[in-house]
């Protein structure tokens, strides 16, 4: 009996059909260790993400600080590299981990992440200049910036992929709001928590030793992810990316074709959502400062942590919309906020900072919105978007677009107040809502309620179709996709012969 050529894209949509469909009905199959691991993943996520957070805000109090401390060599050009190089690091870290979550796994990039964090802050607890220069201490501090930047650029796509298949594996109903409580709000919660130890760093030491405190507030940076490393020591890859990782032959031509439209809505409603938020997050301790009379450091970090208070609640909003609303409906309405409370600061700027409350109440509102929406639809979505297979390399790409915008927003940042004015912060800020919410209609998927198995079972199907033969799932479960060996098919024959 033999087999026609023509029998081949049968057999190869055969063989990927065959295994999509196991894909499905082992996704939530688990075994008790397997379960065990999901609680794992999910709680360091948690704590990675929240080392993220407190990294990302860690330069809000230290820029002011620094200035207080070094008024003539701190300038705005040594500020901004400062805080860039956490941006630059940062876009580095996704690209590459994004890359080695799929080809190599998903426990590797989580604990490499973690090392280049805990190196980083390390080195920057301890930054000192050649013979006491300042201006050595601030390369220093740069290049331990960067380095740390690695490890938190690296952890979005590394804790977040993780995270949703985890979240998946537990519940897919539940699998939203889960996924945003253990992404954005400890990242969020990072910068309220960064002005907290400030505080206390400051109370205990006292103003005239500010080198102690911004030292020890870097310091504390090392504790959690020294934490959560040994809690990534345990974990296993999810059971989605054991069956579904395509390790090698990667199609990218055939995956940018199926994904493009989602790729703009990813990246674009990113980057403008790093834009606006970053550049408010690093310097609104100066913009707080400049509108405080005295210029107190410790009034303007209280008024900075009532700040950082006012965003927090947009986050819950945010997870108890996204199933009831759908993910792209509260993105929309998240950027929205940017909208109003970017008009009504930026028209009404030279009256509303007359009111120290009423303006840091409607900017924490403007920051609470941007929470709701793509600050906890974004992850998601980019999570949600994408097959297990590419998942890793399209959200780390995503988030790199992202911290892109965050890099262009900061050292944009000074230039706009310099030239233009402090409201036009605002203003612009208004601009890049109405932008987001295009970029969100038009390109940005809704995957309220669906299970990520059928993401991938589909996409297998699709390279199949289109001609694509390599192996998918993990070294010691592979299975051969869209090619048959010419021995299986005999024995099938031989088998088929003796029965008739």
């Amino acid at each position: 009996m033999s087999v026609s050529p023509y029998d081949e894209p049968q057999e190869k949509k055969a063989s990927a059909e065959q295994h999509a469909n196991k894909i499905k009905e082992t996704a939530h199959d688990l075994t008790h260790r397997e379960r065990i691991s999901t609680y794992f993943t999910i709680a360091a996520a948690a704590c990675g993400l929240i080392s993220d957070g407190y990294q990302n805000n860690l330069m809000t109090m230290a820029n002011v600080v620094f200035k207080a401390l070094y008024p003539k060599d701190y300038t705005s050009a040594v500020s901004t590299r400062v805080s860039n190089s956490l941006l630059v690091g940062a876009i580095i870290g996704q690209i590459f981990v994004g890359f080695i979550c799929d080809r190599i796994g998903r426990k590797t990039a989580l604990v490499s992440t973690t090392l280049f964090i805990i190196i980083g802050a390390t080195i920057g607890t301890a930054a000192h200049g050649a013979h006491g220069s300042v201006q050595g201490l601030f390369w220093c501090l740069t290049f331990a910036r960067g380095i740390t930047g690695i490890g938190v650029g690296g952890e979005y796509p590394a804790s977040s992929t993780s995270a949703s298949e985890a979240a998946n594996e537990r519940s897919i109903v539940t699998r939203g709001p889960v996924f945003i409580m253990v992404t954005n709000f400890v990242l969020s919660f990072g910068g309220p928590l960064a002005v907290s130890v400030f505080l206390i760093a400051l109370s205990a030491a006292g103003e005239q030793h500010l080198p102690t405190v911004w030292r020890v507030c870097f310091g504390v940076g090392i504790l959690l992810p020294v934490t959560v490393f040994f809690l990534r020591l345990r974990m296993l890859s999810s059971k989605l990316y054991r069956k579904g990782a395509i390790k090698r032959k990667v199609p990218y031509w055939l995956v940018v074709r199926r994904y493009w439209k989602s790729l703009i809505g990813t990246c674009g409603a990113w980057f403008l959502y790093d834009f606006v938020t970053f550049p408010n997050g690093v310097f609104s301790g100066t913009i707080i400062s400049s509108v405080i009379h005295d210029g107190s450091i410790k009034r303007t970090a209280e008024w900075q942590l009532l700040l950082g208070a006012l965003a927090l609640p947009g986050v819950f909003v945010g997870a108890f919309l996204c199933n009831r609303f759908g993910r792209r409906n509260t993105m929309m309405l998240g950027f929205s906020g940017y909208l109003i409370f970017g008009l009504t600061i930026g028209l009404s700027y030279d009256k509303i900072t007359k009111i120290i409350p009423l303006f840091v109440v409607f900017y924490g509102l403007m920051q609470s919105f941007g929470n709701m929406g793509p600050g906890d639809m974004l992850g998601l979505v980019s999570a949600e978007s994408y097959a297990t297979p590419v998942r890793g390399t399209c959200y780390g790409l995503s988030a790199a677009i992202g911290k892109t915008g965050a890099a262009v927003g900061t050292q944009a940042f000074t230039p706009i107040q310099t030239h233009l004015g402090k409201r036009w912060t605002f203003i612009i800020a208004a601009i890049c809502g109405v932008t987001g919410i295009l970029v969100t209609y038009f390109f940005v998927p809704d995957m309220t309620g669906k299970d990520l198995a059928e993401e991938d079972a589909a996409f297998l199907k699709y390279l199949a179709a289109n001609g694509w033969e390599g192996s998918v799932g993990e070294d010691d479960e592979a299975e051969m996709i869209g090619k048959t060996s010419q021995s299986s098919l005999r024995e099938s024959e031989e088998a088929l012969d003796e029965k008739i």
